[in-house]
């Protein structure tokens, strides 16, 4: 029997679903709720799931390198996966004209989930893919966040590494999980720890991380040796850690960042 046209995935679809190499099999349950969602166990706001088809059929259209195709969609399939996550916590997606098509044909949610699949398109660590998506959801769910402030904190991501990610996402759950007494080294011999202790002190210079860089004054005693237990989110660092769910980072990775730091 021949195939009908009718049987033949949406080009959108495929692109969600071209993302399981990142986001595993959750793109195919994902792909579902966005253009089936009659047919999905789970469910998400029309207007959301509407935005994310919009998304996920214009860039099917054109050519995108594999790779490419892949972290986008698998944002996408993050993306829902968040928004199902925080619609369950009774976080719902705003109602104050996100959505609304603006003059000049603008849609502020269109508008942010284009910047999150530019950004996801771009990263060379598959790992920020995941935080990328979450990243759209959190800004849906969250009226007091307008397109500027989320492109600030998509502008702050792309220079951050994935190291630095993982260090705010140890800062952030402090509270759970003591951090480490034991001081920072100061010019590490070894080159790990000493691009770790770099990446550490780049985060305080950039506002992120309290307390700042510690400056010796000339003829004064030395500055106290920073503990990692010292450590905490400025504003600007809660805002990076609240858009992007770095509370989802997973403890290995938190680990092993703060393992580097000697």
């Amino acid at each position: 029997m021949l195939t009908g046209v009718s049987d033949v995935p949406a080009p959108g679809r495929q692109l969600i679903e071209s993302g399981f190499g990142i986001a595993g099999t959750m793109t195919s349950a994902a792909a579902t709720v966005v253009y089936a969602p009659a047919d999905a166990v789970l469910q998400l706001d029309d207007r959301f799931g509407g935005c994310l088809r919009g998304l996920a059929d214009d860039l099917a259209e054109g050519a995108l390198p594999r790779r490419e195709r892949a972290r986008a969609g698998a944002a996408l399939a993050f993306a829902v996966e968040h928004g199902v996550t925080l619609a369950r916590r009774d976080r719902r997606v705003r109602t104050d004209g996100f959505f609304t098509e603006r003059a000049g044909g603008r849609v502020a949610a269109r508008e942010v989930g284009e910047a999150v699949l530019l950004a996801a398109r771009a990263a060379a660590d598959d790992r920020r893919v995941r935080h990328l998506g979450y990243l759209l959801a959190e800004v849906v769910a969250s009226p007091d966040v307008d397109t500027a402030l989320a492109d600030r904190v998509l502008r702050t991501a792309s220079w951050l590494s994935w190291r630095q990610l993982a260090l705010l996402a140890a800062v952030g759950r402090r509270e759970r999980t003591p951090l480490p007494l034991t001081p920072v080294p100061v010019d590490p011999r070894a080159w790990t720890t000493w691009g770790a202790v770099e990446d550490l002190v780049e985060l305080q210079q950039a506002g992120l991380l309290d307390p700042p860089v510690a400056v010796p004054r000339p003829g004064g005693s030395a500055p106290p040796r920073l503990r990692p237990a010292d450590l905490r989110l400025t504003r600007r660092g809660v805002l990076v850690h609240r858009l992007l769910a770095l509370d989802f980072v997973r403890a290995d990775d938190v680990e092993a960042a703060l393992a580097t730091l000697g």
